[in-house]
């Protein structure tokens, strides 16, 4: 595949099952690749790095952070969350899409950096069932609920800056949608502009 990638972020509600439908997408396609993060927090039992994280330390990241070699990061309580630029280049050159799963303050930053990144917001058929999610996790106390339910309202406020909005309701459905819009994204002129060049030649070469 001569084509370069795109790069893809996906944002959404907790409990909108963006990891889930990125699992289904990459397994079931093999053109993507899911960019790794960079955090400082340790790593959990079973991680590894590379696969789940890059792990950094503290000065390492932010090393990382004065170099530029972040395409966005963000600080959560005490630890770093920041998505690598070598990584991304190398995909993107690779002609892998490489989606990036982010909140939507770190999604915006990308679309500033990279204005030819595709947008898109994964969300529950209802707000209803986004909460029924949540709490047929059995995982979240009811508190941690609320939470969520409340930042999904600050989140929903940004919904509109993002280029497209697909519903999770069947999680195959959702993936091929995903993956339509991907394909769709790469017919776009503005990223043919090679084969746009060859075409307008070889015309002007029959015409003579």
């Amino acid at each position: 595949m001569g084509d370069r990638g795109i790069l893809i972020v996906v944002s959404g509600f907790s409990g909108a099952g963006k990891g889930t439908v990125m699992k289904e997408l990459i397994g079931r396609y093999d053109n993507y690749a899911l960019s790794v993060s960079a955090t400082t927090r340790q790593p959990r039992e079973g991680e590894a790095d590379g696969r789940e994280y890059f792990f950094k330390t503290t000065q390492e990241f932010e090393k990382m952070i004065a170099k530029e070699e972040l395409i966005e990061y963000a600080r959560y309580v005490d630890n770093y969350y920041g998505t690598p630029r070598a990584y991304v280049e190398e995909k993107l050159s690779e002609g892998r899409d490489v989606i990036l799963e982010i909140e939507i303050q770190g999604a915006l930053k990308v679309k500033e950096k990279f204005p030819e990144t595709v947008l898109l917001f994964l969300m529950p058929p209802s707000a209803q069932v986004l909460k029924e999610r949540l709490t047929g996790r059995g995982t979240e106390t009811e508190e941690a609920v609320r939470f969520r339910m409340k930042r999904a309202c600050e989140e929903a406020e940004g919904m509109d800056r993002y280029d497209y909005l697909v519903i999770n309701d069947k999680l195959s459905d959702c993936v091929e949608e995903v993956h339509r819009i991907i394909r769709g994204e790469h017919r776009k002129s503005f990223r043919n502009q090679g084969l746009i060049e060859k075409i307008r030649k070889e015309l002007m070469e029959l015409d003579k």
